[in-house]
């Protein structure tokens, strides 16, 4: 316990403030982890394939409102292509999304307590979820080759900016020795049933 609870302190400043002001007296830290950043810009994969065509097709789109030819400001300035620039920045994003997610990353904590589970997911601001022990039910975990992987406690479902519904996982996602904390997990569900 003495080496998870050491790793709190490996962890940004605002982020140890958070997690000492969210537990309850008597609560007690069993483990204290953050995503791996590579694993966790991974997710952004598809928004980088769907962004490639989109960036592709605006920068074309200008290309072609300005005649597919370099403009000649001596003879005035058409600021119709300009209208294409949005849409390049929005692509441009896109494909920037895994440094946002690895950002992110580095901004979220994931503790397990003698009584629950908690998520700080980080970014322009902190969203914090608890888990209680009977809210777990749906336990299960997605493991590499490495043994990092994801702990998955349950699903939520979004409406994303294209009024699509997406499943989102919600759990520890991207942590190293993914099978160590699954057994930590089910020992406080067991504890939790016994007790």
């Amino acid at each position: 316990m003495d080496d998870q609870t050491s790793s709190l302190w490996q962890l940004p400043l605002h982020l140890q403030s958070l997690i000492q002001s969210e537990l309850n007296e008597g609560e007690k830290i069993i483990w204290v982890g953050t995503p791996i950043p590579r694993h966790f810009s991974m997710r952004s994969i598809g928004i980088v394939l769907f962004g490639i065509p989109w960036t592709a097709f605006a920068l074309f789109w200008i290309a072609g409102a300005a005649g597919f030819k370099i403009p000649d400001f001596q003879k005035g300035f058409d600021f119709f292509p300009l209208f294409g620039i949005p849409f390049v920045l929005i692509g441009l994003g896109m494909l920037t999304s895994p440094l946002w997610m690895i950002r992110k990353a580095r901004n979220t904590a994931y503790v397990l307590t003698s009584i629950r589970a908690i998520i700080f997911n980080g970014g322009f601001k902190t969203d914090i979820r608890s888990f209680e022990p009977e809210s777990l039910g749906k336990l299960h975990r997605k493991q590499w080759k490495d043994g990092s992987g994801d702990l998955i406690f349950d699903k939520e479902f979004r409406f994303e900016q294209s009024n699509t519904r997406q499943q989102h996982d919600l759990g520890f996602l991207a942590i190293q020795n993914v099978k160590q904390v699954e057994d930590l997990v089910r020992r406080l569900i067991a504890d939790t049933k016994s007790g």
